[in-house]
Parts: C-alpha cells; structure tokens; sequence
C-alpha cells in the first residue's frame, strides 16, 4: 500500500531513498503533517532557547520589551523558514542537493561543505550547554557533588547523551518523526508545569523594564542582539535544515498547510520558551543556565532534569541526520549510517575539548553569530534564483544526477560571488561578543547588529544584477 494511503513512508524505500539521497517519489511520501509538527517542536523545546530568551533582560531590556522583540522577529524568521520548507516538498531533495540548482553541480560542494560542519558542530554546542544543567540539577537532588570541579563526570554525561542521538538518527527520518511525536507531548507537560511554577509560584518581577541607564544606542544595540541571536536570526539558524525533511511529505499536501504547521511547529516553542527564559531571569542574576534553572526551579529537578535531557536529543538527531545528507551532497560515497557514527564520534571529541576548555556566553555567541553569517546571505542567493530566476521551475531528477552527466553547470560563478559579497556584508555589520565578530560597520553604529539584513539584502541584489550581466551578455555574443 502506498504513502498516499497509508499517510506514512514506506519503510524499506525510505531508508534506501535515503542513503542514495535521490527525490522521494510520492510513493514513498506521507500526508501526515504531525510529524512534521513534532520535529521542528521538538528541536526547539530545548534549554538554548530559555537561555537565549533571558538574554534581553540581561542586557538591560525590559521584560515586556524582551518578548514583544522575540514574537515579531520569529514571526519573520519562521516565515522565511516556513518557505524553505515548502521548496524541499515541491522539489523532493535536501536542502544542499537544491543549492546544486543555484550554485551549480561542483559549485554547491562549498555551501554543503559549510551546513555540514555547521550541523557538527551545533550537535557538539547543544551537547555541552545541557551539561552544567544536568549536573546542576542531579547535584540539587544529591546524585553528585556540585562542587566537584572534575570534568569526567561531565564527560561521562555527554558521552551517554551522543550515543543515543546517533542510534535515533541512525534509523532516520521514520524514527526521527516517530521519537519526536512521542517524547514531545510529556515534554510539553514538564514545560506547562515549569511555566505555571515559574509566573504563578515564583516571585517574577512583571513590571521589570530595564535599566533606566541605558543610551539610546544601547538600548538599539540590546534590541539588534536579541533579533539577531533569537529573533529573525533564529528562523534564519533553520533554513538549511527545512528541506531535508519537507522532502517526505506528499505535494498533494496544500502548501499553505504544510507552511503553516512548520513554522508554528517552530514560533510557538521559541516564543514560549524565550518568554519563560526572559522571566526566569528577572529571579536570578546568573547568566549560567545550572544556575538560572536550579535557582528558579530547585523542588522539580527531577521533571527539569528530563526536559533539560530530551533538549539536545531532540535537536541534535536533527543536526546528525542533517550532517550526514550535507556530506552526502559533496558526492561523498558513504553509506548514511556510517557518517552517522562518524559524525558523533568526531562531535564528541568536539564535547570534550569544550568541557576541557569552554566559556558559555564567548562561544554561543561567536556560533549563533558565525551561522547566520553564512545562513542569511545563502538562503537570499537561494530564494531570487527559486522565485525570479528560475520561477519556481527546477528539475530534481537534474539535481541528483552524476556531475558526468552534466546535465547542470559545474559552477555558476554569479552565485557564489553573491554568496561571498554577502557574507563579507555580513561580517560588516556583525557584532559579537570578540573583536573577530565585530565589523566595522556594526562598531560605526555603536554596536548594533544588522548582520542578517546586510547579509541577505546584499547578497539577494548581488545576485540578481550579476545574472543580468550575465544574461545581456549571453544574448550580445548569442
């Protein structure tokens, strides 16, 4: 029996479509959205998202302020992600195999080649936030010593953490989907009942709006940090991601549904979770999440203690199976699962470098900031060719074929010139918590971030006028 009428993939074929990384046929694609739901609710009920939403109120925002930041900017990430999600649905390819459309058949090795390192290194970041918290809470329960100062019962944690995401992203998208519809629901509970302990149970300052210092150009400075960190940024963290998994739902799915069920699936925890983080920070002083969730929520450690564990593996099984299709698409020959272990071996080794030697604020800025320093720039290049260029006309079976084949260009230099003016633009505009990551142009405008908007706006018009070029030039020698 088929997809269609089943409303699941066939087993079997999906996991060999899978390690072939060709277009999903219909027969193997599901009508059913929930899936869809879970996986991209699931990715973000996670611990960096509360400590991202206290963000504004420690940098001197007001509450209310923090969180009218944090809804408008998702509104317009998660749009643009929701978007994203639709092309994967509508062409049946990942997200790096579709840049083979733009950037050309070898041209696209280098966006692959960035998503790739990207996902493994997010996967090694979300591991090692969850530690402090972890260790936090089994130490308010008396199950280890906070105090112990020794890395090994960190590591051991990490350890035990990575092994069960590669083993759920070892089978994947089935039980990626599957994992995710049954552990979010008990984890959403877990959040109710911190939410409800936290604005009900909790001495939360409501009125809190600010420090009443800050200049006018800090005050905008505050606001561009937050947009960028956890606001239109955020939706921005996810566009490299939508279509690895978009990619399995049936085009007789309405565009709109399947749009809209994506993007609440990601605006409603982000906005739930940034606004618990925003109000948790007015308790505690601490910018360490051990500290922030043990300070505000010491009596239910065991119920935080699972939501704070199902954090980064629900996230993380989507940065594994990401990773190992970006690999993939540099024409890498290696079976799925092998990469998949690969991966986690080499993001472990990444864990312990950070548990070794890490300072949390320094390097989640420096990441978040990196990735939308490529992201913005790359999905601009990749919506003009989609919508202006190529009017929503692409051939997928073209996207998968051998390069010998070279039923596409090799290189489309008009592209990746965009994508580099882009990124430079980007940099420009870019202000981090190091002097690497604070451009000349940020630092001009007293230290607000329009990373995103200079980036993407840059690259997108870059684009379009090098094609011309390219196109008048074409017809004169024609």
């Amino acid at each position: 029996m088929s997809a269609i009428a089943t409303g699941s993939p066939v087993p079997g074929t999906t996991e060999s479509l899978e390690s072939d990384l060709t277009v999903i046929p219909e027969s193997s694609r599901t009508t059913d959205l929930r899936g869809q739901f879970w996986i991209w609710a699931g990715a973000n009920i996670a611990p960096i998202n509360w400590i991202l939403g206290a963000l504004g109120v420690s940098m001197g925002l007001g509450l209310f302020e923090t969180i009218a930041v944090l809804a408008v900017g998702n509104a317009i990430g998660m749009s643009l992600f929701g978007t994203f999600v639709v092309i994967g649905q509508r062409t049946g390819v990942t997200g790096m195999v579709l840049a083979r459309a733009v950037f050309g058949r070898r041209g696209a090795y280098v966006p692959a080649a960035v998503q790739a390192v990207v996902c493994m290194g997010w996967c090694a970041v979300n591991t090692w936030i969850v530690l402090d918290l972890v260790m936090a809470l089994l130490g308010r329960v008396g199950i280890v010593d906070p105090d112990n100062a020794s890395a090994t019962p960190r590591i051991l944690v990490a350890a035990i953490i990575m092994v069960i995401q590669v083993v759920i992203a070892w089978f994947g998208y089935r039980v990626i989907a599957k994992f995710e519809r049954w552990t979010v629901p008990p984890t959403v509970a877990v959040l109710v009942a911190m939410t409800l302990v936290a604005w009900f149970g909790l001495d939360v300052d409501w009125g809190y709006s600010g420090v009443p210092t800050l200049t006018t150009t800090e005050h905008i400075a505050a606001l561009s940090a937050v947009m960028t960190a956890i606001g239109i940024g955020w939706g921005i963290t996810w566009l490299g991601y939508a279509a690895d998994y978009s990619r399995f739902v049936s085009t007789s799915v309405p565009s709109r549904k399947l749009f809209a069920v994506s993007a609440l699936g990601q605006f409603i925890p982000v906005i739930w979770l940034g606004a618990l983080g925003a109000t948790l920070a007015t308790l505690s002083t601490s910018t360490d999440p051990g500290e922030i969730i043990v300070d505000a929520y010491g009596a239910l450690a065991i119920p935080v203690l699972l939501l704070v564990v199902h954090g980064p593996l629900a996230t993380n099984i989507l940065n594994i199976y990401t990773c190992t299709v970006s690999t993939q698409a540099l024409d890498i020959h290696i079976n799925r699962r092998v990469l998949n272990v690969v991966i986690g071996v080499v993001a472990m080794a990444i864990v312990v470098v950070f548990v070794l030697n890490g300072d949390f604020a320094a390097t989640i800025d420096a990441w978040l900031v990196g990735i939308v320093g490529w992201l913005s720039p790359w999905a601009a290049v990749m919506l003009v060719h989609y919508f202006f260029i190529a009017r929503r006309q692409v051939d997928a079976e073209a996207l998968v074929a051998p390069p010998e084949a070279r039923l596409l260009p090799m290189v489309r230099p008009t592209a990746l010139a965009a994508l580099a003016i882009g990124v430079v633009c980007t940099w420009m505009f870019m202000y981090g918590m190091t002097p690497l990551l604070q451009g000349p142009a940020a630092l001009a405008l007293g230290g607000v971030d329009l990373s995103w908007l200079a980036g993407g706006l840059t690259a997108g018009i870059s684009y379009l006028a090098l094609e011309a070029v390219r196109s008048r030039r074409t017809t004169v020698s024609g």
